[in-house]
Parts: C-alpha cells; sequence; structure tokens
C-alpha cells in the first residue's frame, strides 16, 4: 500500500489516499468493511474506489492540502484540556490581519528553501492556496500546494505567529521568502495541530476543494 503523501510523526490526517493491488472478489464498499474490521481504532477506511491498474496514489496527485489549527486561549481556555492534542493553543494577542497579509507572500512558484529542514529535494513548489481563516471558533490555516517540504506548513506557521506577535512585519515574511534562509523564518510549530486533508487528482480549483474538505474538517 502506499500513501499519497507523508506526514510528520503527531500529524493528523482527515483525507489521506492510499493505492494497493489486490485480486480480492470483493465489491469495494465490503471491502472497504472487512479493511476496517482489521484497523486499530485510530485509523478508519472512509471510502474504497476500483481504480486502473496503472493509478499510482502519489505520482498521479496533482495537488495536497494541509490545515493548520490554532486557538488564542489567552482569557479563555475552556476545551484547551480536551483539544490538547489537537489544537495548538496561542497564549499572546495576535494580529490576525497582519498575518493574512503575510500569507499573501507565500501565494505562487516560489523557492521555499527558508522553510524547510533537511531537505535533499528541488525547494521550489508552488501555493495555490495559504488561507487564515477564523472558523468555529479557532484560527485555521489553510493551505494547498502541488507539493510541500520537509517542516514546511509547520515553519510557515510558526512564521505567522512571529508576525501575529509582532516579531516581524509583512513584508519581512516576503524577504524570507526571497533570502532561501531557514534561519530567519519562525521555528516549526508542533505537529499536533497539523491536519492532510486532501489529495488532489484533478487541476486546482478552490470552490471545488473547499467542498469536499468541508466534509472532512472538524
Amino acid at each position: 500500500m502506499l500513501g499519497a503523501g507523508r506526514t510528520d510523526a503527531g500529524v493528523h490526517a482527515l483525507g489521506m489516499v492510499a493505492h494497493l493491488d489486490t485480486t480480492t472478489p470483493l465489491h469495494d464498499e465490503k471491502l472497504r468493511l472487512a479493511i476496517n474490521a482489521h484497523l486499530p481504532d485510530d485509523v478508519s477506511v472512509l471510502e474504497v474506489r476500483t481504480r486502473a491498474p496503472d493509478f499510482q496514489s502519489q505520482f498521479d496527485c496533482t495537488y495536497r492540502r494541509y490545515l493548520y489549527r490554532l486557538r488564542v486561549v489567552r482569557g479563555d481556555p475552556r476545551g484547551a484540556v480536551l483539544n490538547r492534542d489537537r489544537v495548538l493553543p496561542v497564549h499572546d494577542v495576535l494580529d490576525v490581519d497582519l498575518m493574512r497579509r503575510a500569507s499573501e507572500a507565500l501565494v505562487g512558484r516560489h523557492d521555499f528553501s527558508a522553510f524547510a529542514t533537511q531537505e535533499t529535494r528541488t525547494t521550489e513548489r508552488e501555493v495555490y492556496l495559504c488561507d487564515l481563516r477564523p472558523e468555529r471558533g479557532e484560527l485555521r490555516l489553510h493551505i494547498a500546494a502541488d507539493g510541500f517540504l520537509r517542516n514546511m506548513v509547520r515553519a510557515i506557521v510558526g512564521t505567522l505567529l512571529w508576525v501575529g506577535t509582532g516579531r516581524l512585519s509583512p513584508t519581512d515574511v516576503a524577504d524570507i521568502v526571497r533570502s532561501g534562509d531557514r534561519s530567519r523564518a519562525g521555528p516549526n510549530a508542533p505537529p499536533y495541530g497539523l491536519y492532510f486533508v486532501e489529495a488532489g487528482y484533478e487541476p486546482w480549483d478552490r470552490a471545488a476543494s473547499d467542498r469536499r474538505v468541508a466534509d472532512l474538517v472538524v
């Protein structure tokens, strides 16, 4: 079995796609139920589809989408304990408008060396979406790209938090992208706030992606 992407330890996946070759006579839904009967409690197959024999979940993927969940708990810690392994608690007051302006500098095709950790692959990627949204009582970063570098999303979140607390300005983020210097960007945010939410197999379409993700995001 091969998945569409990889995640660091502690990162969650709501919409991972994987493929396997099998000679089972079971129809798709019966196969889904049979697989789930043997999986651990923290893994569940949501859907099974028969695809062409040459389908590859990783190499046919045209984009991947992640979600990072934050919640400002300063003055309102309700639910923080229950979500301690699911949402990053932020104890500072954040300037969300500045963070959103800074995120605009990340959209497009760039060299993202400044946001990569121990990366051996080419560091140029195209980011289709980098949108910070107040959503369901949280602050959530939705980000999609044709691919991601090691720890790239977590480094972006850490950098945007520096903007939100006044350590960096939005123009600083654009400069950091151009510099390719990892030491100038923020630290990697913790893995437990990060979710893999979609593997796309068609050209990027924001509206279509939003509709698909809406059914998965908690």
